[in-house]
């Protein structure tokens, strides 16, 4: 490894395309470099790949990378959660006028939007609808039509227990949340995270195993089977990219549609006087493929757990559920694809989170937070993540950062 002055860090191994990799001041996992490497080997890298500092190791691709490629695209290098993002809102309202006990907002907020999962994601599911609203239904009425063409060249993903309209405006599970936020100024937010729910994980392990079996197919051999890939020019290809895009416009729908219900939640409490949005930062995916330019060719960017950061562009970059989140403006930065991190990134696994803290440390990690506290959530607890303001000072050449947040409400999905 060599080090660029004040920048990015360079792995330039043989054989494998050039990494440049944002990581100055966080770690970068012993396995998230192998499996880097593992998607340097493919032969349609465009110029090099770019890691942001929220690395760590994925399913598939390695979480916090930026892929561009010409000729080919890797399914599990967007994922299964097509479209997954951010969306955040400047309110009015200040932080004095926001009542001292907070936990009916926690209430409100949750009974306005769908949030986990039970009955294994069957009928009774609490994460779905079952009467779908009527803002839902509309917008289903525009996105149905182009569901129908996907399916009517899969027809295999319209079997079963097809979830989109009961799941369009829903949170989700994992580490998708609601947030009540208070910036610099104490001026109140709103932010969530979410994505295209389980239609964009069907979408996604679908063609994910179709590129698998023209892998098997074609007799091409893998540094790994998740980096199967489906060249341009073929069926799957062009159908591929046809329901990504879908997926990625149900999933910034089912933002619009989480944040009205949250703003109408809210004012629907006694408690909170009458507010306006004053500005919405973004609302941007970061999990995603788009067509981009970039040195001198245009390309397929695949973005796994990173934000476009074109120079002006606004995004969002939360932290954990107990630290400090961040809209920042893009620099354009032209080494890193014009991109930056999607949030802190994961220092541990869930499985080693839940081993190694307690109740009690979660407790004091989200003291003065208005949020779930019991064992099920303790996987995503702040130590569980990386330093956020870490992250964002091996990122400083990026972004710029134009609010700092802080939680007082967290609903975790």
């Amino acid at each position: 490894m060599s080090k660029e002055p004040d920048q990015y860090v360079v792995i330039n191994e043989k054989g494998h395309s050039l990494i440049k990799a944002w990581i100055k001041g966080v770690a970068l996992e012993e396995e998230a470099k192998q499996q880097l490497l593992n998607i340097g080997k493919m032969p349609f890298i465009h110029k090099w790949i770019a890691i942001m500092p929220d690395v760590h190791l994925g399913m598939g691709a390695t979480v916090g990378s930026v892929i561009p490629t010409v000729g080919a695209i890797i399914p599990a290098s967007v994922g299964v959660d097509i479209g997954c993002g951010m969306i955040a809102a400047r309110t009015t309202l200040t932080a004095s006028q926001l009542p001292d006990n907070l936990r009916p907002l926690r209430d409100a907020i949750e009974k306005a939007v769908p949030h986990g999962r039970t009955d294994n994601g069957g009928v009774n599911d609490r994460g779905a609808w079952h009467d779908i609203p009527e803002p839902q239904a509309n917008a289903w009425s525009e996105l149905k039509s182009g569901f129908d063409s996907i399916v009517t060249k899969n027809p295999k993903l319209a079997r079963g227990n097809v979830n989109h309209v009961n799941h369009l405006g829903t949170l989700g599970t994992g580490n998708h949340f609601i947030e009540i936020c208070l910036d610099e100024s104490d001026a109140v937010w709103i932010m969530l995270h979410s994505g295209s729910r389980g239609i964009g994980n069907r979408v996604g392990s679908y063609f994910i195993e179709l590129a698998k079996e023209d892998m098997r197919k074609w007799f091409i051999n893998l540094p790994d089977q998740d980096l199967a890939y489906l060249p341009e020019g073929t069926d799957h290809f062009d159908e591929y990219i046809e329901a990504v895009s879908w997926a990625q416009g149900f999933a910034r729908t089912n933002r619009d549609l989480m944040m009205k219900a949250v703003i109408n939640s809210l004012r629907s409490c006694e408690a909170i006087p009458s507010f306006e949005l004053t500005e919405e930062a973004v609302n941007c995916h970061h999990n995603y493929v788009e067509r981009e330019h970039h040195f001198g060719k245009n390309v397929l960017v695949t973005r796994k757990g990173a934000v476009r950061a074109r120079a002006g562009e606004l995004g969002v970059i939360p932290g954990s559920m107990g630290a400090a989140s961040y809209i920042v403006r893009g620099k354009g930065n032209a080494d890193s694809f014009n991109s930056c991190s999607h949030g802190a990134g994961r220092a541990m696994s869930r499985t080693e989170a839940k081993r190694r803290f307690t109740l009690e440390d979660h407790a004091k990690a989200t003291e003065g937070i208005e949020c779930r506290k019991d064992a099920d959530v303790i996987d995503e607890t702040p130590a569980a993540y990386k330093p956020i303001d870490a992250v964002m000072e091996a990122q400083n050449d990026l972004v710029e950062i134009v609010y700092r947040l802080r939680q007082v409400v967290c609903v975790k999905g």
